[in-house]
């Protein structure tokens, strides 16, 4: 009986001692206001992992939505707003933004017209988030809902704007989660992130931290370019923010209050550069060691041998291509010693070879994770290059819209993929295009060492993610890592009211110089007529 009291006061000792380690638990509240697409794939895990940790997780989600699907049987809770907006709609526009990259990708010849209509399109696509606010921050029944389940933080996205507005409605702090912003302005302009011209190339504009002379000058109208099509909605917004808050405020202003920025990228990925304490890098955050792929599509990347599989993905957005452009896809697939795995929804090319599968749907990650993949061709999307960078596979990047072409134009620049363009691909434009990749070890060896970076983190990029959501739970918000600039006029902030007073006191003593001078030669010479005298 001795015996036994001793095991069990040891045992109970020991869980005691292992709860002292643990420290406090802290569960919070937290609201999810989304974005759309990849976005929402991107925060979706992120969700998960604040869920896992015993958090309670709702998402407000619009019923117009395209890509988040509330389902019984998710962790998360879901909170759906009728909103007067047809999904026809959205996707139309979604289509429009698409076929503009397509149809007029921004060239030195073509900037002002390509600016020029993605201004009408984020003009419409501001309509439509007009009508997601209106729908929940005009409904009073909704609000004292939300205001009477006490969260202690929201989850944001600044590609959907308003979710920082009803934080503040509701007196919670909250989180950006963002890959860039569109244009970037926000950054630049809300969080106050320093972009020096000279070598911060602007976003969108396919460049890189090492610029030419030309390449600077494009690089700066790239910028005002950017701010031009922000600020074409901004005033509209700064009047609505102010309506709704009910005291005069800005855009810029309510945005600049977040507490952490969560950028989706890493230095495996970014050009350096400066930031702010309150920058936080996620990127890669959703990837995982590769799981067993199901059993007929292992069967078939075993029945590859020694050349090994290609994967092939133009992501969730792009559902379908036409005859012309997927047969040439097809019939350069069709030339690969590789079998090939591509995710597609369209009609099935004609030139499609035995050597290729399709499927409306692929387990990307664990393909690319397998060690008989050779190459991953992609459109571009962060989540997808992230994917091939934890995994160390070379890529043949095809982007279409949005941010692709600056994320293959990060990869090309770090010797891990080759770019083509989809308007003008041809059948030997993708096969050569693969052969490189795969057969110059050179590609392997540079995404292996952007792989290696990678992992090389002192904490895991969605561990550090959680974290910073938890501080700001914890300490009510983060104003400490805010810099003073959130304070100062842009006058103040780039010294001009300094300089204009230094100049002046120059001038004036200058002036005062000058005076004294002509005085004195004016002096000297009566003085010297008056002794000629």
């Amino acid at each position: 009986m001795a015996t036994e009291a001793t095991g069990s006061k040891k045992y109970l000792q020991l869980v005691l001692f292992q709860v002292a380690l643990l420290g406090p638990v802290f569960c919070g509240k937290v609201l999810v206001w989304p974005a759309e697409g990849s976005h929402w794939l991107y925060v979706k895990i992120v969700v998960q992992e604040l869920i896992r940790r015993g958090h309670s997780v709702t998402v407000l989600v619009s019923s117009a939505s395209l890509f988040i699907k509330p389902g019984a049987e998710a962790a998360e809770k879901f909170e759906v707003y009728n909103v007067a907006l047809k999904k026809d709609t959205v996707e139309n526009l979604i289509e429009d933004i698409v076929a503009l990259w397509l149809n007029n990708r921004p060239t030195t010849l073509t900037f002002w017209q390509f600016y020029k209509e993605l201004g009408k399109l984020s003009k419409s696509w501001h309509q439509m988030n007009r009508l997601m606010c209106d729908a929940v921050l005009t409904n009073q029944e909704r609000m004292a809902h939300l205001q009477g389940s006490s969260y202690d933080l929201l989850l944001s996205d600044p590609a959907t704007l308003c979710g920082d507005l009803l934080a503040l409605k509701l007196g919670i702090p909250f989180i950006y989660s963002l890959r860039f912003s569109p244009a970037s302005a926000v950054e630049r302009h809300c969080g106050k992130v320093p972009a020096p011209p000279s070598y911060v190339p602007a976003a969108l504009s396919e460049l890189t931290d090492r610029m030419s002379f030309v390449e600077r000058i494009k690089n700066i109208v790239s910028y005002h370019l950017q701010d031009y099509v922000f600020q074409s909605y901004w005033g509209e917004w700064d009047i609505y923010y102010s309506k709704v808050l009910g005291r005069p405020t800005t855009l810029c202003e309510t945005m600049g209050k977040t507490e952490i920025w969560l950028i989706r990228t890493y230095w495996d990925f970014e050009f350096p550069r400066p930031f702010l304490p309150n920058f936080e890098f996620v990127g890669g955050l959703h990837c995982q060691p590769a799981k067993p792929l199901p059993k007929e599509m292992e069967e078939f990347v075993q029945s590859s041998g020694e050349h090994g599989i290609v994967v092939f993905s133009l992501g969730s957005m792009v559902y379908n291509l036409t005859d012309e452009r997927s047969n040439v896809i097809a019939r350069a697939l069709s030339q690969l010693p590789q079998k090939v795995i591509w995710r597609y929804k369209g009609k099935k090319p004609e030139t499609l070879g035995s050597n290729t599968r399709i499927y409306d749907w692929i387990p990307q990650n664990d393909l690319l994770g397998h060690p008989l993949t050779k190459a991953f061709i992609t459109h571009g999307g962060t989540n997808g290059i992230y994917e091939a960078i934890y995994h160390g596979i070379p890529m043949v990047g095809i982007p279409m819209f949005a941010d692709q072409h600056d994320n293959i134009a990060h990869m090309r620049a770090k010797g891990a993929a080759v770019e083509l363009d989809f308007r003008t691909l041809k059948t030997q434009d993708l096969v050569d295009a693969l052969n490189t990749v795969i057969n110059n070890s050179t590609y392997k060896e540079n995404a292996l060492r952007l792989s290696k970076i990678h992992h090389d983190q002192p904490v895991k990029p969605l561990d550090r993610a959680v974290f910073w959501i938890e501080f700001v739970m914890r300490h009510k918000g983060a104003k400490h890592l805010r810099p003073a600039a959130h304070h100062l006029t842009w006058y103040q902030y780039h010294c001009l009211d300094v300089l204009a007073f230094l100049f002046t006191c120059a001038a004036i003593a200058v002036f005062i110089f000058v005076k004294c001078c002509l005085f004195c030669c004016r002096r000297c010479g009566r003085i010297a007529k008056r002794k000629k005298e």
